[in-house]
């Protein structure tokens, strides 16, 4: 006879076998939700006997993973030879091409500042600022250019053909002052190179006379002359010859200028027509120097002004700039020609040239009179209150005002 305990440890143990592991039979002997989340698939059970209780088994540790075979290559997958030999061909490839970024930068960077530095390098220098007595420093900047009729570099033959003489040592034909104030446009002031003033060790004498060697003048003497008669200080010293000039024009291709009336100078060796032309160096040399018109110098000066600016805009426009035909014979040209302060240098140069191309305005140093004066021929005197309102709105860094221009 059996009990109702037999009974109850035979339920028992017939709901235990019915049972895998912990998993949970619902009342109609099916497998609860929680169970078909974890009893294996039928087609994992296929070799374990048909037993319910089987699990999926791991590959041996030992066994490399299989990898998916790859879309080319006619469905072959990678290789694995266990030597890594390919991971050290793809470092080698990083290498090569970190190794050939680096020689790029290094070519960007260094063959420009080598090429600067061999650039500035072939500036000629002298000293023209720092001299004792010298203005303190005041707001704006200012440039001190001047073209002199050096024959430095010129053959016999050269001097005849571009009519410039051959009188020994060196004169200023050119005397500007590029002015560059804390705001607003630049401004280039001619000096009129007759203008009478006080040059110290020589006396009352024309400007130009400060720069003469014959006279023991110079870079320094002049700056200093017109620092002492302006108050207004120089800061960077720019200086070219007629060879220099020549060839600035030359490697840029020449210039347009449109002259108002035909000009014929045998002194200065020209012959041009009225109206719009391109000019070479040699007829630029021309241009700028001749007083064959009814102003004289004071014409002169105009052109110049007029020729300069046109000068530095051709130089710095992009045309030329990326065309290494031209801008390498100009810089060749420039660097070999300029003659600048000791402490100047072409990124100098370069601040001078982009300043000229913001469309400068031009001016002269306001003209009173012109008198006959002994010892010293016809000169100019400087109107004194239009000088004085020039030379202070430059002193305060600010711009010429209009009621002080003059052409």
């Amino acid at each position: 006879m059996v009990d109702g305990s037999d009974r109850r440890r035979g339920a028992a143990g017939r709901g235990d076998a019915d049972r895998t592991g912990v998993f949970r039979r619902t009342r109609n002997g099916g497998a609860d939700e929680f169970e078909k989340l974890y009893r294996p698939r039928r087609s994992e059970q296929g070799s374990g006997a048909g037993r319910a209780g089987s699990t999926r088994r791991m590959p041996p540790v030992d066994e490399p993973p299989r990898r998916r075979p790859s879309s080319g290559g006619g469905g072959r997958g990678r290789t694995y030879d266990g030597s890594g030999s390919a991971r050290r061909r793809r470092e080698e490839r990083r290498k090569r091409r970190r190794t050939v970024l680096v020689v790029l930068l290094a070519v960007l960077i260094l063959l420009p500042t080598a090429f600067y530095l061999w650039a500035d390098s072939r500036l000629q220098r002298v000293e023209a600022l720092g001299f004792e007595g010298q203005l303190e420093d005041q707001p704006g900047d200012t440039y001190m250019i001047v073209g002199s009729d050096s024959r430095d570099g010129l053959s016999e033959e050269e001097r005849r053909q571009l009519g410039t003489g051959s009188a020994a040592g060196k004169r200023t034909d050119t005397i500007m002052v590029l002015y560059v104030p804390e705001t607003g446009k630049p401004t280039i002031v001619s000096v009129p190179r007759d203008s009478y003033v006080d040059i110290p060790g020589i006396g009352q004498q024309k400007i130009n006379a400060a720069f003469a060697e014959n006279l023991g003048g110079g870079p320094t003497k002049l700056v200093h002359t017109f620092e002492q008669s302006s108050g207004v200080r120089i800061d960077h010293y720019v200086e070219i010859g007629f060879s220099g000039f020549v060839g600035i024009v030359d490697a840029v291709g020449g210039v347009e200028m449109c002259p108002d009336q035909a000009i014929q100078d045998p002194k200065a060796d020209l012959d041009i027509e009225a109206g719009c032309q391109e000019m070479d160096g040699e007829t630029a040399l021309g241009y700028v120097r001749t007083r064959a018109t009814p102003r004289a110098d004071l014409d002169r000066i105009q052109r110049q002004r007029e020729f300069f600016s046109s000068l530095v805009s051709e130089a710095t426009s992009p045309a030329t700039l990326l065309n290494p035909f031209q801008s390498i014979p100009l810089v060749t040209e420039g660097t070999d020609t300029f003659v600048v302060d000791e402490d100047d240098h072409l990124i100098d140069l370069a601040s001078m040239a982009l300043a000229m191309r913001d469309n400068p305005s031009t001016t002269s140093v306001p003209v009173g009179s012109t008198p006959t004066v002994a010892g010293a021929g016809s000169v100019v005197l400087w109107d004194e209150a239009l000088s004085a309102e020039m030379f202070e709105a430059m002193q305060a860094g600010q711009p010429i005002p209009e009621s002080a221009m003059q052409d």
